[in-house]
């Protein structure tokens, strides 16, 4: 029996660990949540700030269709993260105080895991982009491949090997 005659069984959320209720760990995670977003959002708008004054320079004019496409592709894929990095917060702000905050959790970290999706990309087309004017080198496509290799392992590979490494059937919510 728990505080307050309440009965909890072996699997039960307020025994596996942490002692929170549903709303205590909503609380939590939207925390976290919102300092990983924090990360991310000033990543991709500093680089889509660069993106939007590059097509002011006095060099854009020179460039390739092929690098003005690439350009285009990367600024809206700039704007795309940037929209789904930023989505949370608006999230929040429409559905605050309608005691739905573990659904709001839930989409804010599907918004957040496309954003981060959408940012890989963008920094791909970008290093493409940028790789490509300033070298013309025929390893360029290669270079950059191996970047995004760099970036798929760091932000998917090493942490879902982490999670499954160390994560036990028996934790509970996956945190």
């Amino acid at each position: 029996m728990q505080p307050g005659g309440e009965q909890r069984t072996e699997g039960d959320e307020l025994s596996r660990g942490r002692h929170e209720t549903k709303d205590e760990r909503a609380d939590r995670r939207w925390g976290e949540l919102m300092q990983e977003i924090r990360v991310a959002q000033t990543g991709v708008q500093i680089l889509f700030g660069f993106l939007l004054t590059v097509v002011f320079t006095t060099r854009f004019p020179e460039l390739s269709a092929t690098d003005r496409t690439i350009y285009i592709i990367t600024v809206s894929l700039g704007a795309a993260a940037t929209g789904a990095l930023i989505g949370p917060v608006s999230f929040h702000r429409l559905v605050a105080g309608r005691r739905i905050k573990p659904h709001a959790v839930v989409w804010a970290s599907r918004l957040t895991f496309i954003g981060l999706v959408l940012l890989l990309a963008t920094l791909a087309s970008a290093l493409l982009l940028v790789l490509r004017v300033a070298t013309e080198a025929t390893y360029v496509p290669w270079l950059v491949g191996g970047l995004v290799a760099w970036y798929l392992v760091c932000w998917y590979v090493l942490p879902l090997w982490v999670r499954g490494r160390y994560t036990n059937v028996d934790d509970g919510d996956g945190d």
